[in-house]
């Protein structure tokens, strides 16, 4: 493998970010061991402070572990590390056999949105509905500027969501809105079916506020599904 030498500047970030996708992309297999330390400072021109903290940042996102001999091993990724490693994908756009993260997001989004709307329609209090409806009534004012819809369209499923009384979903949706792995930073024309549907938009209302659980789902699931791009076919052979 070609020695690879990296910036001064934020030298932990840089290594990190280059075994994660390392590890990500197969180059470190799983069950292999790393490097030591002091060939890791070596191979890249660091301090080895900074090879210690690059790899106590892989071990936090659980791509490595430390085992029992002290040498670090690489972890399957797919089954130990969390969402967290999401966003530092969609950060670095690491090579996954043009995996289409994006898409993943939005699917994800379809289906907690989908049932953050059936638990909200179960379990919101009348001052919640009312809240959803009045947003709903807003959004429909907005026009047909999809950034503006955008934010709207982001505020009014807030509102759905903490009327779930689901934290997890809660905080998810606060991950899937906010920063690098943001379902509201697609771009609005990638979306603009489901954000100048408005009709949907006051119906679930409505249906939420009528506490019918299946249709909420049912429509919120329709509505979220249509910014979902769709799956390449799988050719044969």
């Amino acid at each position: 493998m070609a020695e690879e030498r990296i910036r001064r500047e934020a030298v932990s970030d840089q290594l990190f970010a280059l075994l994660r996708d390392r590890v990500l992309s197969g180059a470190l297999p799983a069950g292999t061991a790393l490097t030591a330390e002091r060939d890791l400072a070596a191979e890249f021109g660091v301090n080895r402070h900074a090879v210690r903290e690059a790899l106590k940042r892989l071990q936090q996102a659980r791509l490595v572990e430390v085992s029992h001999g002290g040498r670090t091993m690489v972890l399957d990724w797919r089954r130990t590390a969390g969402l967290d490693l999401a966003v530092r994908m969609a950060e670095a756009g690491p090579p996954l056999d043009s995996h289409d993260l994006g898409r993943d997001v939005l699917e994800m989004r379809a289906c907690v949105g989908a049932d953050a709307a059936r638990l909200c329609a179960a379990r919101c209090s009348p001052e919640q509905a009312a809240a959803i409806e009045a947003a709903a009534a807003r959004y429909a004012q907005v026009g047909p500027d999809l950034a503006a819809l955008g934010a709207a369209d982001v505020a009014w499923w807030r509102l759905i969501v903490e009327g779930s009384g689901n934290l997890a979903y809660l905080l998810s949706f606060n991950t899937l809105v906010g920063g690098t792995l943001a379902a509201g930073e697609v771009p609005p024309d990638r979306r603009a079916e489901e954000l100048l549907d408005v009709a949907a938009h006051l119906r679930l209302a409505e249906l939420i506020a009528a506490h019918d659980e299946e249709g909420a789902e049912r429509l919120a699931r329709h509505l979220l599904s249509r910014s979902v791009p769709a799956v390449p076919e799988r050719r044969a052979g």
